[in-house]
């Protein structure tokens, strides 16, 4: 089985909802998850573009269709708010979702807003997107700025509370402070290796010990402008050699997946950070593919048991660990 660490799922179920359609996750990925063998994954409120410009509206919005598209499929997902709903879900065959937060920027100076996402559901927070905020500064903002004071307040709430903190999106000054501020093990949920693709989005190898070293884990992305700087090497062979790198840099422990598919997403909202239709890894362009990596792996000689970390024990480990 597959957890994914890192999908816009609700992006696509408040874009659907707000035009009157209904039951999202049932009828336009819950086929692509099953071929896939993906079991669960983090599905994250993000602000989407160009709805960024009033972040705290489109929150509430994305949260208003979450909850109604949650309470009426409930046969087929199930929320993950304790360590024991993990199990649960996987016994009653439903798709087990984490609620994440991919950035902040809706709370503004408001870290106390955190406790309201958390009761909400959330278990799971990243403080930037690209941009910079009030927390803290994504890849995007100014280089030489990077985790605030009130950031820190912030990380310390998330880690208190019980939710698993994620460096993707932020900065290298960003990521820096709060791999200083936090306590526990930090994820980066959907990132790839500088050292093979040298984009702002991807880990350096320090970044990725710097994880490892906290007993985090780095899920690999498939959006294919992480995977090579030649477009006709942007495939699933060149994105399986980053899986390669950071078992190498990090140990086989602290790898997983966070594929990060964006076939669903249009308009303003893709064109906001990528050109082209196309921006999946050829051979892993959607959900329904993501067996291929696992036949990579097989064939690339990884052991059933190493597969079974990557796939889904190891970020299983980090959400028993965080999630109370």
């Amino acid at each position: 089985m597959i957890f994914d660490a890192h999908g816009d799922i609700w992006t696509d179920v408040t874009v659907k909802r707000l035009k009157g359609q209904k039951n999202i996750i049932k009828n336009d990925h819950l086929k692509k998850f099953q071929a896939g063998k993906i079991k669960g994954g983090i599905f994250v409120i993000w602000v989407d573009p160009p709805y960024d410009s009033d972040p705290q509206k489109r929150t509430l919005e994305i949260i208003a269709s979450m909850a109604v598209e949650i309470n009426e499929n409930q046969d087929i997902i199930h929320i993950i708010r304790n360590v024991d709903d993990i199990e649960k879900a996987l016994k009653d065959d439903k798709f087990a979702v984490i609620i994440g937060l991919e950035g902040l920027n809706s709370i503004g100076k408001n870290i106390e807003f955190i406790d309201v996402l958390y009761m909400f559901g959330a278990r799971h927070a990243s403080l930037t997107w690209n941009e910079e905020n009030d927390l803290a500064t994504g890849v995007r903002g100014n280089p030489e700025r990077g985790l605030t004071d009130l950031g820190c307040q912030a990380v310390k709430k998330i880690e208190q509370l019980g939710m698993i903190l994620d460096v993707s999106h932020a900065n290298e000054k960003s990521f820096w402070g709060i791999y200083e501020a936090a306590a526990k093990p930090i994820i980066a949920s959907h990132s790839n290796c500088k050292f093979l693709c040298d984009v702002p989005r991807n880990l350096t190898d320090e970044q990725l010990k710097a994880v490892a070293s906290t007993g985090g884990v780095v899920g690999l992305n498939a959006f294919k402008d992480f995977v090579h700087p030649m477009l006709e090497k942007q495939d699933i062979e060149h994105l399986a050699n980053h899986l390669d790198h950071m078992v190498e840099v990090m140990g086989i422990d602290h790898v997983g997946f966070g594929f990060d598919y964006c076939d669903f997403l249009e308009g303003d909202t893709m064109n906001s950070f990528a050109q082209g239709e196309d921006v999946g890894t050829i051979g892993l362009e959607d959900a329904s593919k993501t067996q291929n990596i696992i036949k990579i792996l097989k064939k690339r000689g990884y052991r059933q048991a190493d597969i079974d970390k990557i796939s889904c024990q190891n970020f299983f480990r980090i959400i028993k660990e965080i999630i109370r």
